[in-house]
This record gives C-alpha cells, structure tokens and sequence, in this order.
C-alpha cells in the first residue's frame, strides 16, 4: 500500500487533486490508532497526516487551542494539564479495547467523535470544535466556524466533520474549546445493586441538584477479570454503581455528602478522593474491563447509546440472550457490550435489542471477517440515510476519502 507524506496543508491539497484526478480513494490517517474500527475499506493508498503535529496558538485564558489534525492527543492534554485545563468531553483512548499502540492524534478524536463519562454534563466532542481547515473531496481548501466561543458567522459546517469517520473531508487544523481542570473529584461507590436499580440510582443522581457529572454502572461479573483502575472498588464479582461530583472542595464534599444520604434508599455509598475517583473514570471511559490484553479481549465489542431510561433493561436482556458482559456509562444512556464470539458478533439481536430500547449499535471491536459481514455502523432510516447521502455528495462526490468505512455497500 501506497504512503503519502506530506509537509504541511498545500502538500495535502495536491495529494487529494492527485488522487481525484486518478480516482484513486485515499485512506486517511494520523498515526492509525482507530484503522481496526469501521467496515473494511476499499483503498490501497494512505494519506499520512502525522507531520502536521505543531500547536499553532494556544490561548489559555481565552480557553482555546488551535493543533495540526495531526498532533498527539496525548502531549495536547499534556501541555493543557500544565495549565489546569482538558478537554472537557474526556475523549476516548481505544488503545485498551483495540489492542494498539496509545497514539491517537486530535484529527482521529474529532473523526471518532467518542466521548467520556463527562459527555451528560459537557456534550460530545462537535460541542467543544470551534473551527477547522479542510480539504474537501473537490480538492479545494476550505475554513469553518472561527476562533472564538460565540462564533455565529455561517453555517457550523465544522460540526459535521465530528463523527464523520474521515469520509467528509481531510481536516488539516482545528480549533477547539477547552476548560478548566477540577480542582477537586470524588466518586460515591454504591454495591450490591442489579441493573434495573442501578438505572434508578443513576437516575435519581442525575436528577439531584448536586450536579453529578458523570454515572455509571458495572454488573456483578464472574468473567470479567481486575481491570488497572478499579481496583480502588473491590472484586468484578460484586456490582458497583459510581458517581462522580467536581469541582471546589468546599462544594464537592458538601455534594458528596448530601447525595449520598439522599440514595440511602439504594445502600449506604462510599465515598473516594481525588487520585482514586481519577483512576476510575478513565478506566471507565477506556472501557479496560473489556480491554485487549484482558479475559474478554477476544470478545467482539459494541457500543450501544439508548434513552437512559431503557439503559437498564436493554443491557440486562442483552447479557441474558447472548451470554455477554456489559458496562453502562452515561446514566445508562452508553451501553458497552462484550459479547462471546460469533462470526456476525450477534449482531442481529443486538440492533433488535437496541432498536426496541430505542438507541443503536456500533460495533468498535471486531475482527477483519466479522466487519466484513456484517454492518460496522447501524444502519440509518431511509429519510437519515438519504440526508447522509447529500451531505457526502457535497463534501466529496466521488468517495475519495476512506471510501466503504461507513457501509458495506460503500466497498
């Protein structure tokens, strides 16, 4: 397979009229992190972004930085912790669900569009993209959104770009929105509950004025085996429900306090500090209990959004039918699903199930056969697939970039 490399963003916008002009799709990468997620594509030529690594300003009292697309998230969080900032929506590592190496860039976060614990108080990874350089499919260079928070100016076409999977255009820069770090966390810990009461504690937490910003649950687990993180709250065998409070310290131990006498109804709630609260959310966030290197890293994995509301009940009947092990996050509106291995993953009744819970199915972990045979992404309505398609038309009619990521019919 072909590698292009290039200098900086004239070098890709020669490198797409290139491939435009001898129809040749391109598959578009940082350093790779996330190629094992998605339908195989049908490309035999890399457009390599990792040269465009450089922090082109970085604002921290106007909460903003703009990157290169092709700049390693890890040293962006980096130099924004120096300063006592992040990314408020907690992007996700897939590097422990898919066994590779930790070396996502900020092009790949935005392409994903996968976010953390933080998401039900934050937003998603498009809230907080205030802005990027592009090349689109008609190998022309173009600029959307702008450099500041209250950017009203046109059509947020940036917007789109986050979960597009790399098949709209090539970003080039972005510009995104930061916040402040915390200054303090602390996690209650709740035992014993099944999924269905579970649902109802992160439900009454979420509910609460005690601003819980973030809540998730993980079944009692005979297979699932210590995951790095977790071992702060006890053994897989018995089930947690956690949720998280920040802020100052006055405030959140305050909170803490008074959250945890009013789910008193639901078991007396331990509480963890700082560090330990810390470990757990990106163990959570990482999704390490299903990780590569673990007892269910040959397991296919799915990743399920529904109303928290039917969380609960879509995750438990889902573990029953197939024999699987699941996660919830989000109030258990984000269900991770690792199921025993079948050559379609099972992935006729995990859409049945999550479609009648009222959300849909993305499988993130499974083997190049598995995505082969089956639909990576869930299908869309007639009516969304049809806007799907207008939208890509205008982007890039003749499917240069990722071509067949997003469907089978795509290769």
């Amino acid at each position: 397979m072909d590698t292009l490399k290039i200098r900086d963003a004239k070098d890709v916008e020669d490198a797409v009229r290139a491939a435009i002009a001898g129809e040749q799709p391109l598959e578009i990468i940082g350093h790779g992190s996330k190629r094992l997620i998605g339908q195989a594509m049908a490309t035999n030529a890399v457009l390599d972004l990792s040269p465009l690594n450089a922090v082109t300003s970085y604002e921290p009292n106007e909460l903003i930085i703009t990157v290169g697309a092709g700049a390693p998230l890890s040293d962006v969080t980096s130099l924004l912790d120096s300063k006592s900032q992040q990314f408020a929506f907690e992007p996700v590592n897939t590097a422990f669900l898919l066994g590779t190496p930790e070396r996502g860039t900020i092009g790949g976060m935005i392409g994903a569009g996968l976010a953390g614990p933080r998401r039900i108080r934050a937003g998603g990874v498009r809230d907080h993209l205030l802005g990027a350089h592009a090349v689109s499919g008609f190998g022309d260079s173009f600029k959307t959104g702008g450099k500041v928070v209250k950017n009203v100016t046109g059509y947020d076409l940036c917007k789109l770009l986050a979960g597009s999977w790399g098949t709209l255009a090539v970003m080039t820069e972005v510009t995104m929105k930061v916040m402040p770090r915390p200054e303090t966390e602390r996690t209650l810990v709740l035992r014993g509950l099944d999924d269905l009461g579970a649902n109802r504690a992160m439900t009454a937490a979420l509910g609460s004025p005690f601003d819980v910003s973030a809540a998730a649950h993980l079944p009692a687990s005979a297979l699932r085996g210590e995951a790095p993180g977790l071992n702060g709250v006890g053994s897989p065998k018995e089930a947690v429900t956690l949720l998280r409070l920040e802020g100052i310290l006055a405030s959140v131990s305050h909170r803490a306090r008074s959250l945890a006498d009013a789910l008193k109804p639901f078991g007396t709630a331990q509480i963890l500090e700082d560090a330990a609260s810390a470990e757990i959310w990106n163990s959570i966030r990482d999704v390490r209990p299903f990780a590569a290197n673990g007892p269910l890293g040959a397991w296919p994995v799915w990743r399920i959004v529904c109303p928290p509301a039917s969380g609960g009940a879509l995750g438990q009947a889902l573990a029953r039918e197939t024999g699987g092990e699941v996660i919830y996050d989000w109030g258990g509106g984000l269900i991770w699903a690792a199921l025993p291995p079948k050559p379609d993953a099972q992935a006729a009744v995990v859409r049945r199930r999550a479609e009648a819970g009222g959300g849909h199915a993305t499988l993130i972990r499974g083997s190049e056969q598995v995505r082969r045979a089956i639909d990576v992404f869930h299908p869309q309505p007639s009516g969304l697939a049809s806007l799907s398609e207008r939208i890509r038309n205008s982007f890039d009619p003749k499917r240069i970039f990722n071509r067949g990521r997003l469907t089978r019919e795509g290769a």
